[in-house]
């Protein structure tokens, strides 16, 4: 693997992190700050539509994150986004058409941003305890710019109970899965429909593979 710079590597290149109020908002600009890019958080139309790439970060559960991107009006806001968008962890999941992950009412389904053809279920572990939390290995798509790079068998950082299934809706322009991982069962590691991608691991927490994802990401 090669390691990322620290030195600025792209002074010209806009890269915003949607400012949705979440608590890992911090993390994910210093790893992006470490890899020598300089980085905006915004929910300011005008700074996240003329943004080169974009990263929508996402903590708690998504009938949480959707009030709060309702709130900050960034709902269709980031459905105008053009530019190439990376979604972590519940930032992935709000890729989804809705979700099963419920606030107070535990029957509720969550409507989210449906820029991928995927609903967001609760992960069936087949006895292992939830949150699926801590490291596990990822099985990405073939040669995809994404994961260029990072060695097969390495390692990322996951906390959640909730996952997208192995989808594939490309033909209906409705994306696909790009990496899975097992837990129990295969579920949705990293996704992609066009411009929008998706990971269900935290980058930013995930050592030496995750900063070269990041890279990768910055560099498509």
């Amino acid at each position: 693997m090669t390691t990322p710079s620290n030195t600025i590597t792209n002074t010209k290149q806009r890269v915003v992190i949607i400012d949705t109020g979440c608590a890992n908002v911090s993390s994910v600009r210093f790893a992006i700050e470490r890899l020598g890019y300089q980085v905006q958080i915004s929910k300011d139309p005008q700074v996240v539509l003329t943004a080169d790439k974009l990263f929508l970060p996402g903590v708690g559960t998504a009938s949480e994150a959707m009030h709060n991107l309702e709130q900050r009006d960034l709902v269709s806001l980031v459905k105008q986004v053009t530019k190439p968008l990376l979604g972590i962890c519940l930032g992935m999941q709000l890729l989804g058409k809705e979700s099963q992950e419920h606030g107070q009412n535990v029957n509720d389904i969550i409507p989210c941003l449906a820029l991928c053809d995927a609903s967001v279920e609760k992960i069936q572990a087949e006895g292992l305890p939830l949150p699926h939390m801590g490291w596990n290995t990822i099985t990405p798509e073939d040669n995809h710019p994404l994961f260029k790079d990072i060695p097969a068998g390495s390692y990322f950082y996951f906390v959640h109970s909730y996952a997208m299934p192995v989808f594939d809706h490309r033909d209906n322009q409705g994306g696909a899965t790009i990496a899975t991982t097992e837990y129990g069962q295969p579920f949705t590691a990293a996704v992609q429909n066009g411009n929008y991608y998706g990971v269900q691991f935290h980058p930013e927490r995930s050592s030496k593979a995750g900063a070269q994802l990041i890279k990768n990401f910055l560099e498509l």
